[in-house]
């Protein structure tokens, strides 16, 4: 409630004359160095909507009387990394990729591009460190590979890309044995522990024997006869106890009855020649890579 302006009597500072239940509030100036910056702020603020892009339009913005932009600022700095580093891109580019490879300065410059390429663009799949993941995303740190792990195949393999669409892709199509018929549940069980004696984790040693039968009609075309895998067509290996779908009973009749069908993009177009050169340099070295 109002109340009269006084001096009050313990710090000496007069009352604004506003007091609620008893309390009386301070008439206590704000400190005059703050005020100043306050007002040299509000003044900056003034002279940078002045100079620099800063109100918004329905169409556009202010442009400042200065005529910076931020977005031309950094089409610039990209323009000097770029010209920076266009020589080494240039030499990576001319040589083949085990030339690159060979060669000391150029496996340097390719390693060091090839892992922020890798950072930026593939390991959100394959992991930080190409340790792959349950669900169909490839470890590229081991020597299992689909379609070969030498430096050409992994090239090929990140320029194509993995069942694009595209008819220079790589392709391999499972057929879906349990969703269309091809197999009843009965051989599906029996062939899934055939799969699982491969790498000797068969529970139960009758099924895997019958499954051996299912197994030779039906999968050794694309996974060989001993479950060695084929390259030419993509064919996992399955006697390694290496899954992109998970390694247990379940998960191995449920690749059998349904299939899958993993896609990674073709990065020719979205990458440059070079960089997806060095990409697969950094892939091959990350463990997994074959001479």
């Amino acid at each position: 409630m109002p109340t009269k302006v006084e001096k009050d009597s313990v710090t000496g500072t007069m009352t604004t004359g506003h007091e609620w239940d008893g309390i009386k509030e301070l008439n206590t100036p704000l400190p005059k160095w703050w005020v100043i910056i306050t007002w040299i702020t509000v003044a900056w603020s003034a002279v940078y909507c002045v100079l620099y892009p800063s109100w918004p339009s329905l169409s556009s913005y202010t442009g400042g009387t200065l005529g910076y932009s931020q977005r031309e600022e950094v089409a610039r700095a990209l323009q000097a990394a770029q010209a920076q580093h266009a020589p080494m891109v240039q030499r990576v580019t001319a040589a083949s990729i085990e030339d690159v490879r060979r060669n000391p300065e150029l496996l340097g410059y390719a390693m060091a591009a090839g892992r922020i390429a890798f950072a930026n663009n593939c390991a959100g799949c394959h992991g930080a460190g190409g340790q792959g993941a349950r669900g169909g995303f490839p470890s590229l740190a081991d020597d299992d590979w689909l379609w070969g792990g030498k430096l050409a195949d992994i090239q090929q393999t990140i320029s194509v890309g993995v069942r694009t669409g595209a008819d220079e892709a790589r392709t391999s199509q499972m057929p879906r044995f349990g969703a269309d018929g091809v197999l009843e549940p009965q051989q599906i069980n029996d062939v899934a522990e055939y799969v699982l004696s491969l790498s000797n984790r068969a529970g139960d040693a009758a099924a895997a024997q019958r499954g051996q039968t299912v197994y030779a009609d039906n999968c050794v075309s694309c996974h060989g006869e001993r479950g060695e895998g084929n390259r030419e067509f993509g064919g996992p290996r399955l006697s390694d106890n290496i899954w992109l779908w998970g390694g247990d009973k379940a998960s191995v009749v449920a690749s059998i009855a349904n299939a899958r069908a993993g896609v990674m993009p073709a990065w020719t177009g979205r990458l440059d020649e070079a960089t997806i050169k060095m990409l697969a340099v950094f892939v091959h070295a990350l463990g997994g890579g074959e001479q």
